[in-house]
């Protein structure tokens, strides 16, 4: 399946009573180059981030953006520092004791009154959950970037296929005609040896070793055989389920050349004008398939 480089995916999760959101989105690249922007007090989790990117896509520059709104998830931990609640009420003692004989009683209110007998701190987060959370947002909005890419590779694979089969015409057009230019040849030797050579007789093995000089020199066959191989390759490839856009591009390279030979062997104006068309063609395939992953 032919996917684009460029998409994008968002989720919205509520795990754990944090908020999460998940954004991605990618434009063409050479290789795969992952940018994350995240809260840094979760920066912890970001290798685990990459990872499941790294899993999903294989070439592009992707930007993954979370956010996470953890307010409902802070829990507040309360401890005692019995120790020092021990001393306070020790002293209030002696205190009692300096007062003279007085009746008074020592609360938990009382001593709590005092500081640092009761400390309030944030708990302990589970740093494996939180990760855990953060890549189980992440791999939904991942999922509709590559939902959203597949469309798009859909569509640039229908074009690719289009483009075969115009130039597989092309190369049949050439095909048809390059036998004809020997015999044009020929004929054109034939008649420039005779206006010469006038009454004289002429040498019709002369002609017939120039004429296979000349369809041995312009001969296309291999060229034409290569263009059709690269297509039928060209075309297993649109069907496939692997990353193939460094394939294709090296392929097309590959049909740019076998053109460009084509163009250089044949003294032909008809042939030059179907290489003209031929690389046309392979230029807006190229240019499809700088978008495909």
């Amino acid at each position: 399946m032919v996917k684009s480089m460029t998409g994008y995916g968002r989720a919205r999760e509520i795990l754990h009573k944090r908020d999460i959101t998940v954004e991605v989105r990618s434009v063409n690249n050479r290789y795969l180059d992952c940018s994350i922007k995240m809260p840094r007090m979760y920066a912890f989790a970001e290798d685990a981030v990459k990872q499941h990117v790294q899993q999903a896509v294989s070439r592009g520059k992707v930007d993954v953006f979370i956010t996470v709104d953890a307010s409902a998830a802070d829990v507040a931990k309360v401890t005692v520092n019995r120790e020092l609640a021990a001393q306070y009420a020790a002293a209030l003692g002696e205190l009692a004791e300096v007062c003279g004989p007085i009746e008074w009683k020592l609360t938990p209110e009382t001593l709590a009154r005092f500081p640092d007998v009761l400390t309030v701190t944030k708990a302990d987060e589970d740093l494996e959950t939180v990760s855990a959370d953060l890549c189980a947002v992440l791999d939904q909005a991942l999922a509709a970037y590559n939902e959203m890419r597949a469309v798009e590779g859909r569509k640039l694979a229908e074009d690719i296929a289009g483009r075969l089969d115009t130039i597989l015409t092309y190369t049949s057009q050439v095909e048809e005609r390059s036998p004809e230019t020997v015999a044009e040849y020929r004929a054109k030797l034939t008649a420039r040896m005779e206006e010469v050579l006038q009454s004289t007789t002429i040498d019709e093995q002369r002609i017939l070793m120039e004429a296979a000089v000349y369809a041995d020199k312009v001969a296309v066959d291999e060229e034409t055989v290569r263009l059709r191989s690269h297509v039928s390759q060209l075309r297993a490839m649109l069907e496939s389920n692997q990353p193939m856009g460094r394939k294709l591009d090296f392929l097309i390279q590959e049909i740019n050349r076998e053109s460009n030979t084509i163009g250089s062997k044949c003294n032909d104006v008809a042939i030059a004008q179907v290489v003209v068309g031929l690389k046309a063609e392979v230029e807006k395939m190229r240019e499809q398939v700088q978008n495909v992953e």
